[in-house]
């Protein structure tokens, strides 16, 4: 069973972050376009679950799947889309989750708000602060349910990313 745990920031994240990013290169080379570190990882100063969220930004969505294998080889596990159309999905680590690797098509409306929600923290320490904190506390309340923890924190992220859409429409 996946134990919640959300740590104090952790300046290895960036530097785990590019040394991912090498390998996802390695594989997909051309097929990538850009490849961004989203989520609270990618957030100085914020508490996180310790699990490195990646996005890479992709010529041909329908191309991801002849890959699969190649990322199984580097400890992945292909989700397909996962919830979300036009996405694949890969995780890394099993129960003790290391990496996720969203992957988009270029223009996929997802990346636009992934990245404003990202700035935005970045953007307003105050609020990257509440929300670590209720992060924190919610992993202590939740620590072996997952879909609490997410519930929890769910008002305030649709808050930040609410004003972080407002933001870029400005």
């Amino acid at each position: 069973m996946r134990k919640v745990e959300v740590k104090p920031y952790d300046e290895r994240w960036g530097s785990m972050f590019e040394e991912e990013s090498r390998k996802l290169y390695e594989i997909f080379g051309a097929e990538i376009i850009d490849l961004h570190h989203i989520g609270s990882t990618s957030v100085n100063g914020l508490r996180a679950k310790p699990i490195i969220d990646m996005m890479p930004v992709v010529r041909d969505i329908h191309r991801i799947n002849d890959y699969n294998r190649a990322m199984i080889a580097i400890g992945y596990e292909p989700k397909g889309e996962n919830g979300i159309a036009g996405r694949r999905y890969f995780q890394k680590g099993g129960d003790c989750r290391t990496h996720h690797v969203h992957m988009y098509a270029w223009g996929h409306s997802e990346i636009n708000r992934l990245l404003a929600f990202r700035d935005y923290l970045r953007a307003h320490p105050n609020l990257a602060q509440e929300y670590g904190d209720l992060k924190g506390e919610l992993s202590q309340r939740f620590p072996y349910d997952i879909e609490s923890y997410i519930k929890g924190k769910e008002q305030l992220a649709l808050e930040i990313n609410r004003k972080a859409l407002e933001t870029i429409m400005d």
